[in-house]
């Protein structure tokens, strides 16, 4: 897929906003179908594959909906500076692997 960087540059803000919202909707409809195939075409039978075991992918892909971005990452766009009385610390790092 090309993308011609001067068409993305003349867009207006709402139109930026139309085509992220129509790239989410087709990679939802993507996101589907893989997981289709992948459930009915998982080789272990023994443990098999559910809708369950995409619930983060999912999560995933539905934080791009939002401007702010991942749902792992706090907005903080909108956070007091420090000398406003907003925090002067933020721990970004992530926990432990369990």
């Amino acid at each position: 897929m090309e993308v011609n960087v001067s068409e993305a540059m003349e867009k207006t803000p709402e139109q930026l906003e139309e085509a992220r919202r129509e790239f989410v909707a087709e990679l939802w409809r993507r996101f589907e179908a893989l997981q289709e195939w992948a459930v009915s075409h998982w080789p272990d039978q023994q443990h098999p594959l559910s809708s369950a075991d995409f619930v983060e992918s999912r999560k995933e892909i539905l934080s791009l909906r939002s401007p702010a971005g991942s749902l792992n990452q706090p907005a903080t766009r909108d956070a007091a500076e420090p000398e406003q009385g907003g925090a002067q610390y933020i721990d970004v790092t992530p926990a432990p692997w369990p």
